[in-house]
């Protein structure tokens, strides 16, 4: 039997890397004060379908459960994060940081880079409205990409803002029920014939392709670009208005991440939602939001092409997967003295290992360099006393049983 269509199976090697991951989104996300929460991974379908609309439920794993409630696996946190916000946000001091981690599940046609599940970083400041939030949000996202040792020569920050077009739109006397229509226009170009997007736009295809075409001019984008700048990250972001993010929800600053090179999908994207957790909430809590996600799949890739980031991971994995200790058992009869031994060493906080069974001396010291241990043990005929050997000088030494605490502790 295999895994289902667009599902992984993580062996240890693939395990190694998502931690690897994992990991970095953790830490930096930690170090610039944002603190960590999650949701559960299934909710009621009416939830997705509030923000969305019903269509969204093709994308959605979801069945009645044993309660007959209708109810989906998580394909994003917005809407649950919405939910929490507005049930807990009186219990918080404002702004709320939050980031979170978890499985996310859609059903669509799986094709490079994306997968019927993934992993996802998520990062949200809620209850802000100045543009020092936009500008923490960006340099966070910049952040996390540089921590895989990504450079500005690697990857930019394609950033525009949704109220640029409205103002635009509003200029052009265009009705608002139609401003979401022209919005996704104008997110799909490039990926759509040129003759298709002027026939969809009209009127205003004059206009918008101008802009397209030659830039927009917006003080907000200038000025948080200004604001990157300070923290020396402006060489990171590239203003593109033609960036709208399809979604209806956004509401001004708007940005997706993406390789120099051009040959993978977003590696991220996010903006501000500030009418969003109102919607969610059927007008009870109306606070402004602006967030981001980043997935796994695509970064992952990113980091396997690019030699620098994908030697750095591997020699971060296998850090991370070596033990400190390897107990040779020479003699059987001394194994229940060496397993007295290996509880206090791994009790102190050692990673230990040794042989379940016995086995030939050449092959356990073979064992031991394989495991990347420091040093190995050796229990045998030189008791109560035992032989440890430093494997990457090849010096030993022998040391009374009950001083390898303190010998241990001087070697590693």
């Amino acid at each position: 039997m295999q895994a289902l269509p667009g599902f992984r199976d993580f062996l240890p090697s693939d395990c190694a890397a998502r931690n690897y991951i994992f990991a970095r989104w953790r830490d930096v996300a930690r170090r610039c004060g944002f603190v960590e929460w999650d949701g559960p991974v299934l909710e009621p379908t009416d939830l997705y379908q509030k923000k969305s609309g019903p269509e969204i439920v093709t994308q959605l794993f979801n069945f009645t459960d044993k309660g007959e409630r209708e109810v989906a696996m998580r394909p994003e946190l917005t809407p649950t994060l919405a939910r929490v916000v507005a049930a807990h946000e009186r219990e918080f001091r404002k702004p709320l940081k939050w980031f979170s981690i978890g499985q996310f599940f859609r059903y669509e046609k799986q094709q490079r880079g994306r997968l019927r599940e993934h992993f996802q970083l998520n990062c949200d400041i809620i209850g802000e409205t100045a543009l020092a939030a936009d500008i923490e949000l960006v340099a966070l996202c910049i952040d996390i990409v540089r921590a895989f040792g990504f450079t500005e020569k690697d990857f930019v920050v394609r950033i525009s803002d949704r109220e640029f077009w409205t103002e635009f739109l509003r200029s052009q006397k265009v009705a608002p029920e139609r401003w979401d229509e022209i919005l996704q226009v104008i997110d799909k170009f490039g990926r759509e014939p040129r003759e298709k997007t002027t026939e969809k736009l009209g009127q205003l295809a004059d206009p918008v392709l101008r802009i397209l075409s030659e830039g927009g001019k917006s003080e907000k984008l200038d000025q948080l670009v200004d604001g990157l700048r300070a923290r020396g990250l402006a060489d990171f972001v590239d203003v593109d208005v033609r960036v709208v993010r399809g979604l209806a929800y956004y509401t001004g600053i708007v940005f997706e991440v993406f390789d120099r090179a051009g040959k993978f999908r977003a590696i991220a994207g996010g903006g501000r939602y500030d009418n969003l957790i109102e919607q969610l909430s059927d007008g009870a809590v109306s606070i402004p939001a602006l967030g981001f996600a980043m997935g796994d799949v695509v970064l992952g890739e990113l980091i396997r092409e690019t030699a620098s980031a994908r030697e750095a991971m591997q020699k971060a994995t296998a850090a991370e997967q070596k033990i400190d200790i390897y107990i040779v058992i020479a003699k059987e009869e001394r194994r229940a003295d060496a397993l007295a031994q290996i509880q206090k060493l791994r009790d102190r906080g050692y990673r230990v290992d040794y042989p379940l069974a016995p086995d030939k001396v050449a092959k356990q010291f073979q064992t031991a360099e394989q495991l990347g241990a420091g040093i190995a043990i050796l229990f045998g005929d030189e008791w109560p006393q035992v032989k440890v050997k430093t494997l990457a000088t090849r010096e030993e030494v022998l040391v009374l049983h009950d001083e390898i605490i303190t010998r241990v502790a001087n070697l590693l």
